[in-house]
């Protein structure tokens, strides 16, 4: 069966048992029509990029699933029709990836600015921009036009 990886954003208003409520009906909506979960995992509340029905932040979710096209179409769309799912992304993959997330992971492990202390800059190098050239004057002096 294809292999899927799917996020949920719920909202912000919802306790988080109720959240992970939300992660365990989405899962018995796969099996019921013959997939199975492989892993889920809760991330939390977490601050959207933009607002979304007037919520700034939501609950995400990320289930790993085992399942056919028709059981990932009918939970999208129970997932799209309930209140408190605000949206739902699906990518099918080749294969599930082992160990946590990498939003689950810390930074150290994944290997993210752990190297550098904070407002180091590297050194530039030989990109410095050098001589712009004659930039056509003053902004305070105006030109003459012909």
């Amino acid at each position: 069966m294809p292999l899927y990886e799917h996020v949920l954003i719920a909202r912000q208003d919802l306790s988080n048992t109720q959240a992970e409520g939300l992660i365990e009906h989405f899962s018995t909506v796969l099996a019921d029509n013959g997939g199975k979960v492989v892993e889920h995992e809760y991330w939390g509340v977490r601050t959207l990029a933009y607002k979304i029905n007037k919520n700034r932040k939501g609950h995400y979710a990320f289930l790993r699933t085992d399942a056919p096209s028709g059981a990932v179409l009918e939970m999208e769309r129970l997932a799209r029709l309930h209140d408190d799912v605000m949206r739902v992304m699906t990518i099918r993959v080749d294969e599930h990836q082992e160990g946590p997330s990498v939003q689950m992971q810390k930074r150290e492990e994944r290997g993210e600015r752990g190297d550098r202390p904070r407002g180091d800059r590297p050194d530039r190098g030989d990109r410095d921009r050098g001589d712009r050239g004659d930039r056509g004057g003053d902004r305070g002096e105006r030109r003459e036009r012909n």
